[in-house]
């Protein structure tokens, strides 16, 4: 392997190519906001959705582009390896979180009546 082949294999462009995708984008958004009265809406969406499509393939042509595709790639994967709760088991957890919560929410709102109390006696202010 020379040591082109290398530098392309380690991105030496991608410099290059995320000032395009930057461009492209930026461009999109300059171009809608100028055009925004004078062309119709779905020919501003078709262009900003097709410069965002070009950005996007120039951005998956690097490096880091390559390492998020097989990165989400790899997070399909793993989703589809998780065991999800049945209906009944998803109810059930819900409704032990509220009483939980209803409980807790019921013990702090105690507390402070106590604690309301005892700084009014205290301070000798009366609430």
């Amino acid at each position: 392997m020379n040591a082109t082949n290398t530098e392309e294999q380690n991105g030496s462009l991608d410099p290059v190519k995320w000032i395009l995708v930057i461009g492209l984008l930026a461009a999109a958004v300059v171009g809608n906001y100028i055009y925004g009265e004078e062309i119709s809406v779905l020919i501003r969406v078709i262009g900003v959705l097709a410069a965002v499509g070009i950005a996007a393939a120039i951005a998956t042509q690097t490096v880091k582009g390559r390492d998020a595709v097989n990165f989400a790639k790899e997070s399909r994967l793993e989703v589809r390896k998780v065991v999800w709760p049945t209906r009944k088991e998803a109810t059930n957890t819900t409704l032990i979180v509220l009483a939980a919560t209803a409980f807790m929410a019921l013990v702090l709102w105690g507390l402070d009546g106590i604690l309301v109390r005892v700084v009014g006696f205290i301070t000798g202010i009366r609430m």
